[in-house]
């Protein structure tokens, strides 16, 4: 968060200031030890989020009505991605300590407008480009019999932790400014991280998924291995791009689930291992 930021943030709420960062830390705490555990899908991740701010909008609204007005209000219809919504979380907290029950609707249309456009980022982000980088890497150490595998994934976890947590700040400190300011930049940092992710997934594939075929064909005195005479020439690791489009494509089918496709795998391994196809 640059300088600017902060210093117009805490101009806005030095007059009106009843929260301390315990306060904040312990909404963020909160909620992500509860997260998505309250979902419904009536209201997805609303239920989970208030209790998250109940102490904060407890301190913020001494008086009884108000604070059942501030509960009721977020209580309504909330969905994004789960660290995403520490920056609501923060800037919701921030109005609310300014203007009180004056601002109860501009929290609901602050909730609903940014909803949509931090879940666009944080899907790509968190959901896809996280998970398949540190976990594929932390992954293939693994199976290498690695045990920092294991490690690096526990410490990135760890430390993506501390990140939801400094979420909530700085929506506190900013809040919409910062993603209409940093809008553009977010747009380059996600295309650039895209790609990045894409080339360890490419990268993997060679690597991870290995299917070989033993089938050699004989011409007289002549016998040529379909695997390393004609796969491999054509393209090195062919079998384990193709068999990757293959489950991509069952992913994306409304017939097959996951355990189907695993089962399936299974099965084409054993028979082709069995007739002498696959190795």
């Amino acid at each position: 968060m640059s300088d600017e930021l902060k210093q117009d943030a805490v101009q806005t709420n030095e007059d009106n200031k009843v929260l301390s960062k315990h306060d904040l830390h312990r909404a963020a705490v909160r909620w992500a030890f509860m997260a998505c555990n309250a979902f419904n899908y009536e209201t997805q991740e609303a239920p989970g989020l208030t209790w998250a701010l109940a102490p904060a909008l407890r301190k913020i609204y001494p008086n009884d009505d108000d604070y059942e007005k501030a509960i009721a209000n977020h209580l309504k219809y909330f969905n994004t991605t789960t660290a995403m919504a520490n920056v609501v979380m923060g800037a919701t907290t921030a109005m609310e300590e300014k203007e009180g029950t004056k601002s109860i609707g501009a929290v609901q249309s602050l909730k609903t407008s940014l909803m949509g456009p931090l879940a666009g980022i944080g899907d790509t982000l968190i959901w896809v480009l996280w998970p398949t980088i540190m976990g594929s890497i932390s992954g293939y150490m693994a199976v290498k019999g690695n045990p920092l595998g294991a490690m690096i994934w526990f410490l990135c976890n760890l430390a993506f932790f501390f990140v939801k947590i400094k979420l909530t700040d700085v929506g506190y400190f900013s809040g919409t400014k910062l993603i209409t300011s940093l809008g553009d930049r977010i747009s380059i940092f996600t295309e650039s991280a895209s790609i990045m992710g894409l080339t360890v997934v490419g990268a993997l594939i060679a690597s991870v998924v290995r299917i070989q075929s033993p089938i050699s064909f004989r011409f007289g005195a002549v016998s040529m291995a379909l695997q390393s005479g004609i796969l491999d020439k054509i393209m090195p690791s062919l079998l384990s791009v193709l068999l990757t489009w293959l489950v991509y494509k069952l992913i994306g089918s409304k017939r097959w689930t996951m355990n189907r496709i695993i089962l399936f795998l299974i099965a084409i391994s054993m028979i082709g291992a069995f007739f002498g196809i696959l190795k």
